[in-house]
């Protein structure tokens, strides 16, 4: 197999995630985003400068921009739960009729939901799930998100077979495959899971493996280059695999890489993989430096929390007149993961 296409991987292509840098505003403003003066629908995002969740927030003005019945106000909480809270007590003054929330800290969820009972709204989650307690608590209060397991089962496929397909990547030659694990945060569902599963797929198609290193890089690449640069200086070529739990710690992962010498021609290669399908991880994977992602699909969870919202805003049933479906505990709408390999 030639080492461009181990590089590239072997699965199916995925559409491209659309993707925007958005500059933030002031901690406690608010932005409009309005193509009519009908009901407003407020949004806080956790924050603006990440990646993802830059990519819901454009895909959402697209999907709202010819909609002449809802004005949409949006504020970035900049990674501060302290500040969203007050956004949304700015929000529910303005007369939002609804709320989409992407919460700093799951575990402030209920403090959200109390604000939003206070003013009899509803509340949209998305991307961020809080805890099905919290949830159910709530009978105005919904989620939009993945399945947090899917993301990691799809990550240890690609990586089990590109291991499978390709004998060099073992070092050593001892039939093990060493990892390092590059985790979000300790304390967030989606990174618990896409740790867990990614690794246990990989052992469960029947591959032995060994982490020589595991660091929590909240969700960031320069935590990542760091975390990866300290493991090439202790390792080097023990190091066969990087997991990461989204792209921009794999974009972090391969910046320390290519420093030591890694991913930057045909001799030395150690793959990478990730999850989003940011821009920036698709144009990696096509110079051949990245081996592969997961697709969050970014349009995909705009349009459903805007569906959503609108109706919510509108008096109506939370997904009338849509195609979407509840799964089993009838108050959560899940978007699907896809494998990213640039083929």
């Amino acid at each position: 197999m030639e080492m461009s296409k181990v590089k590239k991987f072997l699965l199916g292509s995925a559409a491209l995630v659309m993707m925007g840098t958005l500059s933030a505003c002031g901690d406690s403003s608010t932005e409009g985003s309005s193509s009519g003066d009908g009901d407003k629908i407020g949004v806080a995002f956790y924050k603006y400068d990440d990646t993802y969740i830059s990519s819901v927030r454009q895909a959402l003005e697209e999907a709202s921009k010819d909609n002449k019945d809802v004005e949409l106000l949006m504020n970035d909480s900049k990674g501060d739960q302290a500040t969203q809270n007050d956004q949304i007590d700015v929000l529910i003054q303005k007369g939002v009729k609804v709320l989409l929330v992407n919460v700093v800290d799951t575990g402030a969820a209920q403090t959200v939901i109390d604000k939003a009972s206070a003013a009899d709204i509803p509340v949209i989650f998305f991307n961020r799930e809080p805890d099905s307690e919290v949830l159910t608590g709530y009978d105005q209060a919904r989620f939009v998100g993945t399945k947090p397991e899917e993301a990691g089962v799809i990550q240890g496929e690609m990586a089990s077979e590109l291991w499978n397909s390709e004998k060099t990547l073992d070092k050593n030659g001892d039939g093990v495959l060493n990892y390092v694990m590059l985790m979000g945060d300790a304390d967030n569902p989606e990174a618990i899971a896409r740790t867990q599963f990614s690794v246990s797929t990989i052992k469960d198609s029947g591959i032995e493996v060994k982490e020589i290193g595991q660091q929590v890089a909240n969700w960031d690449a320069d935590k990542a280059n760091t975390a990866v640069s300290a493991w090439l200086s202790r390792e080097g070529d023990n190091i066969e695999m990087v997991l990461a739990n989204n792209d921009s710690m794999a974009s972090g992962a391969i910046a320390a890489l290519q420093s030591g010498g890694y991913n930057n021609d045909e001799d030395k290669f150690i793959p990478v993989f990730g999850v989003d399908a940011t821009d920036e991880a698709v144009d990696l994977i096509a110079k051949n430096y990245m081996s592969g992602t997961v697709k969050q699909d970014a349009v995909g969870m705009a349009e459903a929390i805007f569906a959503l919202g609108v109706n919510a805003a509108q008096g109506k049933d939370y997904i009338e007149d849509t195609d979407y479906e509840y799964d089993d505990t009838g108050i959560s709408i899940r978007i699907p993961y896809q494998a990213y390999s640039g083929e």
